[in-house]
């Protein structure tokens, strides 16, 4: 029996040679070896990235570095402004309240995109400090419009923070052009890697903000002692040994693809994707405008009324392949399909024939 092909929007399908990274033995932490494999993973993810910032590994998953991003920034009354169309711009705004009392969501209904000018309103009026967003929101299968609103945070003289976990790897997503002052990214995303390590990058204008007194910070995710230890080749606490090994061999791979085509990759899976979908009757959920897109690593469909979606998703597991249910108020509404890491054509075709099965009942 075939092993079961995962294509929910993360933890991908992982590479043999990925797999077995892992299973090399454990070294010493504080040595050489580590500071070399280190160094080699933060230039390969600034590549990435495309920023000459700073940038750390965090033993954690992409909410840690959610919440390494706000906790480090955010005192009690600094003045945050989260923009939410989703489950993941909505965490922001959790995390947010966690360490300010003065959180301004901007909300938009799930599935609906950011609009610019209702952005702008709220930022004349509360002038904030530091504005969130998710580039890719994988609850709902959309893409926000970084670029424009790291222009208007930009204006506003505020430090922008973007959620770019599902869209960094599948996208370009250039943090320094752009003006992005924090941007993070989850390993088991785009990147290919095995879940449980986040990374993050950080400007000089974020760290102008950071070094300031703060006895609100967090311990474990305390960006200046990621800073400090880097200096030295090394993480502040002990790092998740095997999950690094990974990560080098995932940034290989995406070194031997190279950027350019692994960006065209994504594009065309999500675009053969959508065709086969819309092909077969169903509807893409997301509404779009001007300034918002279709997602190239997640494609949100809308479940059809003649069919639950315990059904729909149950169908296609009987065939070997698993995809994503709606989460919070999409549950049962909508049902997700991940176009992220390293799969093929092989992976999206085979999707589309346990969906057209699962359809057909």
């Amino acid at each position: 029996m075939s092993e079961e092909l995962l294509m929910i929007p993360g933890p991908v399908p992982v590479l043999p040679r990925i797999r077995n990274a892992m299973s090399k033995p454990m070294i010493y932490h504080r040595g050489e070896e580590f500071r070399a494999m280190y160094e080699e993973i933060v230039a390969a993810l600034k590549w990435i990235f495309q920023t000459r910032n700073d940038l750390f590994v965090l033993s954690g998953s992409g909410t840690c570095a959610m919440e390494a991003a706000i906790g480090n920034l955010v005192r009690k009354d600094t003045a945050v402004v989260c923009i939410a169309n989703g489950k993941f711009g909505e965490r922001l705004v959790e995390i947010g309240k966690r360490y300010s009392d003065n959180v301004t969501a901007v909300n938009f209904e799930w599935g609906s995109p950011v609009e610019l000018e209702e952005v702008k309103a709220v930022m004349e009026e509360k002038h904030p400090q530091v504005v969130t967003m998710v580039h890719n929101e994988t609850s709902t299968g959309i893409l926000n419009p970084a670029e424009a609103i790291a222009r208007l945070a930009r204006k506003y003289n505020a430090l922008f923070v973007l959620d770019c976990i599902t869209s960094i790897g599948g996208y370009e997503v250039p943090v320094d052009d752009w003006g992005v002052d924090i941007a993070i990214v989850g390993s088991q995303k785009c990147l290919g890697a095995p879940p449980g390590l986040s990374a993050i990058s950080v400007s000089e204008r974020a760290w102008e903000m950071m070094m300031g007194d703060n006895d609100n910070s967090p311990y474990y995710m305390d960006l200046i002692a990621y800073k400090d230890s880097f200096e030295k080749g090394q993480t502040p606490y002990t790092p998740a040994l095997p999950l690094f090994f990974a990560l080098r061999e995932a940034l290989e791979v995406i070194k031997e693809e190279g950027m350019a085509k692994r960006v065209e990759r994504h594009r065309r899976l999500a675009d053969t994707l959508r065709s086969a979908v819309t092909n077969l009757g169903l509807s893409l959920f997301p509404r779009l405008n001007e300034v918002s897109a279709y997602s190239n690593t997640v494609t949100a469909i809308k479940v059809p009324e003649w069919l639950d979606d315990a059904h729909l998703r149950g169908g296609m597991r009987e065939r070997g392949v698993m995809v994503a249910g709606g989460q919070g108020r999409l549950k049962g509404k909508i049902f997700r399909i991940a176009t992220m890491g390293n799969i093929t054509e092989r992976e999206v075709s085979r999707t589309i024939r346990a969906l057209e099965g699962a359809l057909r009942g």
